[in-house]
């Protein structure tokens, strides 16, 4: 079982450590790069928007608010959207330097265009998974696609399958998600992993987190353990930062112990078999069991069940042979506790 690939979110969060650091967002998403390589993921993601075109100026927030204070989606983008082609390919060779995988969530048709030299995989939000147009846009550039899956209904998520296969997508990653911020633990719904998994037998299934980090990340374990191959948590530098995707995100430590879980969790589940295993080769030798004498026996003695018992080490004739031992003689004299062999009769 390999361990899952591991998607570093880092989203917008380095305006708000920008600030906070006093230096240039860009200057502060390259600290985030460098923070995503210690903490040994396969890729970072970022978010490729203009307020004016993902939102409305009367779209409500739908986020926690005493977390995020910001009343209108328009209004938090729009603090957030400074970024364009050129910032993204210089961040996308910086990635490439600390051999990390590229990615960033487009929102428009332009910013496809633009990351489709920087990206192998294109990410979409739950919040497109209907926006077919847009699906059939990104499909048609012929590129794996990951698609989260948060509040949407089954039947919702065929038609999105549908018009990616349809228009080319070679490749579809279903992400489970609940699009909640922060998730409750209740709310997780891991077992929805296995389910898309049964209903989409083609498809690699993968998981994008929400919840609050817990203090040994075993939600992301559990969802590893479910069968997501894909995972996704937002990272931050800083927790305690006041800001939209800072209090649910995961930061260097988090991920480290997330990716010493999976690595653990791959070194004891094994093989999907049953059968000896090298390092218990000697124990099965020596904890089973040989069929011994009783008491002192002469040679000649035809052995009865009252003479044997079974003790170990299994070194000798196994009790499996009991009922072919009994009835035959012994051809040398023995005594009480010596295992049997099959030269002794």
């Amino acid at each position: 079982m390999q361990t899952p690939y591991l998607i570093a979110e880092i989203g917008v969060n380095y305006y708000d450590s920008a600030q906070t650091l006093g230096i240039s967002p860009l200057e502060a998403a390259k600290r985030y790069i460098q923070a995503c390589a210690k903490a040994n993921v396969n890729a970072v993601k970022f978010q490729s928007y203009k307020a004016d075109t993902l939102a409305s100026r009367h779209s409500p927030a739908y986020w926690d608010l005493s977390k995020e204070p910001t009343t209108s989606q328009h209004a938090l983008f729009q603090k957030f959207d400074q970024f364009g082609k050129e910032e993204y390919e210089e961040l996308y060779h910086y990635a490439k330097a600390y051999q990390l995988d590229f990615m960033s969530t487009p929102f428009d048709e332009e910013a496809a265009d633009y990351l489709e030299k920087m990206v192998d995989i294109y990410k979409i939000a739950s919040a497109d998974l209907a926006n077919h147009p847009f699906l059939s846009y990104i499909a048609r550039k012929r590129k794996p696609v990951m698609l989260s899956t948060g509040a949407s209904y089954l039947y919702e998520i065929d038609q999105a399958v549908h018009v990616l296969k349809e228009n080319g997508c070679p490749k579809i990653t279903l992400l489970h998600c609940v699009l909640s911020y922060p998730c409750q633990y209740q709310d997780a719904h891991l077992e929805a992993i296995p389910y898309l998994k049964a209903v989409y037998p083609d498809l690699e299934i993968g998981y994008s987190d929400h919840t609050l980090p817990d203090a040994t990340m075993q939600v992301l374990s559990t969802a590893y353990l479910l069968g997501a191959t894909v995972i996704e948590k937002h990272f931050t530098m800083d927790k305690q930062l006041p800001g939209n995707d800072h209090y649910h995100a995961g930061d260097v430590e988090d991920f480290h112990q997330a990716v010493e879980n999976f690595r653990l969790i791959q070194s004891i589940l094994g093989e999907r078999n049953k059968t000896v295993l090298a390092c218990e080769a000697n124990a099965r030798l020596q904890a089973r069991r040989s069929l011994v004498l009783r008491h002192d026996l002469k040679k000649d003695h035809r052995l009865e069940v009252q003479d044997l018992m079974a003790k170990r080490p299994g070194t000798g004739i196994s009790p499996l042979y009991l009922e072919a031992v009994v009835g035959r003689k012994l051809n040398k004299d023995k005594q009480a506790d010596d295992l049997l062999s099959w030269d002794d009769i």
